[in-house]
């Protein structure tokens, strides 16, 4: 039976003209009315340009016909007052307190609900398997408090600044870096409160010199506190990948992590299971943390399942030493895990 559920559902497929994210998840349906096959959506934009409403308007009807249970639609799109004087608002701006980083034209979170899931080598070797694709694409530690990505990737030295103060981020393997470890001397520890913490992410975005970039993952500590909320106020993020192990413990904040991006209406890319299982020297497959839950959670929550790593001594050694398996090991089996998820992004993100 047609009801508010599935013409969210249906809408879920209409994309904002020139973003990869949808209309409802960037918060711009207000109201869903379906009774006995009549169906009523209001959209309020944030941008008063009308051939945007337009296109948006024809995909919402074009998406919601094609349910056989609609006998009567009516979409309507209302747009913010122009300023005095200025006519239409230029471009378009589907979300109004945030602004898109001049060349970076998608912005991926990798996020985990706890610590020690292996989020950070997720990102690693899924930011060197995007590059190996052919792709731009930049890696931003937001863990202020426990940065690893120096060290993962191989990287030490500070970053320069350019004439107009900004950091230049270090690169190796082709990917552009940026990290509070380049900023630190040693193991200084940080000892800031939260808004130190808003204040530095906000300015890695928009104090560091990015360049043009095709992907820019973000590697967020554990958790849903600051770091997470400020990066979702900060940027229009393109989706979120959560990284869990296959165990109940895990597995139980990844919904809350899940939660968390759907309240400030980010698209969930997919979950990743890794230390999915152990193979031993003699053939023996031992599921060391369980198995398959990552994949289960991902079937109960509707959301992608991009793939599972299995425990290899390679991917530890190689983020130990600054050389992500990927780069090392493209063809074998531990960078072959890292690459098709990868495959699988790249496909989702365009």
């Amino acid at each position: 039976m047609l009801n508010q559920e599935i013409v969210l559902n249906t809408l879920k497929t209409v994309k904002y003209p020139g973003y990869s994210r949808d209309i409802v998840s960037f918060g711009l349906v207000k109201s869903v009315v379906a009774e006995q096959g009549a169906v009523s959506v209001g959209l309020e934009l944030t941008s008063a340009n009308r051939e945007v409403a337009g296109q948006i308007k024809q995909a919402c009807e074009e998406a919601l016909r094609a349910l056989p249970e609609v006998k009567h639609l009516h979409v309507e799109v209302k747009l913010p007052a122009a300023a005095p004087g200025t006519g239409a608002a230029p471009g378009p701006n589907p979300l109004a307190n945030q602004n898109k980083v001049p060349g970076l034209h998608r912005i991926v979170a990798v996020a985990s609900g706890k610590g020690g899931v292996g989020k950070s080598t997720c990102s690693v070797n899924l930011a060197c398997a995007l590059k190996h694709l052919g792709v731009r694409v930049g890696l931003l530690d937001c863990d202020i408090y426990g940065p690893s990505i120096p060290l993962m990737m191989g990287v030490k030295h500070r970053p320069n600044i350019t004439e107009d103060q900004r950091f230049v981020p270090p690169s190796n393997y082709g990917v552009k870096l940026m990290s509070m470890g380049f900023l630190l001397d040693g193991d200084q520890p940080v000892i800031w409160r939260g808004p130190m913490i808003v204040k530095t992410i906000q300015q890695f975005f928009h104090s560091v010199a990015w360049g043009e970039l095709d992907y820019l993952l973000v590697d967020l500590p554990p958790g849903t506190g600051d770091a997470q909320l400020t990066l979702c106020q900060t940027v229009p993020l393109d989706g979120g990948v959560i990284v869990t192990t296959p165990q109940e413990a895990s597995l139980g904040v990844v919904r809350k992590g899940i939660a968390m991006f759907q309240k400030v209406n980010v698209p969930i890319l997919g979950i990743i299971e890794n230390m999915s299982y152990f193979t031993a020297p003699d053939g023996q497959r031992l599921e060391i943390f369980g198995h398959g839950g990552g994949k289960e959670e991902a079937a109960r929550q509707q959301v992608p399942f991009l793939g599972e790593i299995p425990l290899y001594t390679e991917i530890r050694e190689g983020g130990d030493r600054g050389q992500p398996v990927v780069v090392t090991s493209p063809a074998e089996p531990s960078g072959q895990a890292f690459m098709h998820i990868a495959e699988k992004l790249r496909e989702q993100l365009g």
